[in-house]
């Protein structure tokens, strides 16, 4: 590995994982890592799930789960605003583009 990667240790379920990563992504690393330890805490700790390999599996697919509602969500929120957005954006456009237009004549 190259200087522009970092050596990550993270922790999740007691166990010890080294991970590498672009340097500029650490942040965002340890922040996964610990959503994933918290989700799979809260399996673990209902009772329901038994099995390390069967917790990741289920926290994974909740998590993705969880990822598809907030796709579905942001892509609803565009087709509602979109349009408004645009119109908006055409209007400031359009006092700015005649304003320029003023200054310059």
């Amino acid at each position: 590995m190259t200087d522009m990667y970092a050596h990550v240790s993270v922790r999740i379920l007691e166990k010890e994982y080294q991970v590498s990563c672009p340097a500029g992504e650490r942040t965002e690393l340890l922040d996964s890592a610990e959503m994933l330890n918290s989700k799979m805490r809260e399996i673990r700790d209902s009772g329901k799930v038994v099995g390390l390999d069967r917790i990741a599996v289920m926290a994974a697919l909740n998590m993705a789960n969880e990822l598809i509602r907030s796709k579905a969500k942001d892509e609803k929120l565009e087709t509602s605003f979109g349009p408004r957005l645009k119109l908006l954006s055409d209007r400031v456009e359009g006092v700015l583009g005649g304003s320029r237009q003023l200054d310059l004549g």
